[in-house]
């Protein structure tokens, strides 16, 4: 009985230290972006479901190997948010867990085709690689420009019946969208950062990363206004006007809130979900 009593008491443990490990907001908040975007963009309700679970297993392989990754750095840190330094569950576990999300996200991106999801899992390798070696470099914002900019064309690609590339300007603007999230990410954790080693791009920026970070999603929200074709319209003139008055403020206000910069690419997200009818051609 005893021995049950544990068995039961350590599942619902092992799930919440997994779905902690997943780095849930950027799962949850990227995994729906892309499916809204596809059936904003004109896939059926199926094509819709296979984007979905392809982005959801892929940023879930990319969570849980980060915090498997990172557990010694963690730990050294004594980092109570992350459930593998605080003992809610163990670094074998989420490696398991990420491999499997990993080889569960191959067959479900080649449901949209081999093209879109080539793309797709060359996105999820790029995550991988800002994991395993690309965090610690110059170049740590690579990946997520990759990895960021290849999601309109998983989109795209995948619906018939033209199966085409996302335009230029969806696929840099969610290129700078996702360099503009990788400032966001790291900011908070600059110190703990730096106090392990890590000598990315944004801690190599210090405390100007702050600023830095709202640009690449200004640039996009300039783009996603006026690059597709069509009059920009009261509504876009609109967004610009927010955007500007957001970055003003960030850029004047030396204490001002981490949210200003999550507030820009909230517009951005908003801008791509509207303008998903014109990804296809």
């Amino acid at each position: 009985m005893a021995a049950t009593s544990d068995v039961k008491r350590a599942i619902p443990r092992a799930l919440a230290g997994l779905a902690r490990a997943c780095h849930p907001g950027p799962t949850i908040a990227v995994t729906t972006l892309v499916t809204v975007v596809a059936a904003s963009a004109g896939r059926d309700p199926l094509g819709c479901v296979y984007v979905g679970a392809a982005v959801l297993t892929g940023q879930l392989s990319i969570g849980w190997s980060n915090d498997a990754i990172d557990a010694e750095r963690d730990q050294a840190v004594a980092r109570a948010d992350k459930p593998i330094a605080s003992g809610l569950i163990s670094r074998r576990a989420v490696w398991t867990a990420a491999v499997i999300a990993l080889v569960a996200c191959v067959p479900l991106s080649l449901a949209s085709g081999w093209l879109a999801g080539t793309a797709h899992l060359v996105g999820v390798i790029a995550g991988w690689a800002y994991n395993l070696r690309l965090k610690s470099s110059v170049v740590s914002w690579l990946p997520y420009a990759v990895a960021f900019g290849l999601l309109p064309s998983f989109v795209t690609l995948g619906t018939p019946p033209d199966h085409a590339w996302a335009p230029w300007w969806a696929m840099t603007a969610t290129a700078l969208l996702g360099i503009g999230a990788h400032l966001a990410n790291v900011v908070p954790d600059l110190a703990d950062d730096l106090a392990t080693g890590i000598r990315g791009w944004p801690q190599r920026l210090g405390g100007a990363a702050r600023l830095v970070a709202p640009i690449p999603l200004a640039v996009a929200t300039v783009l996603l206004v006026v690059a597709p074709a069509g009059a920009i319209g009261l509504a876009g003139w609109i967004t610009l006007g927010v955007v500007a008055v957001l970055l003003v403020v960030i850029a004047s206000w030396r204490r001002a809130p981490f949210l200003l910069t999550i507030a820009v690419a909230a517009v951005d997200i908003v801008l791509l979900v509207l303008r998903g009818d014109a990804l296809i051609p």
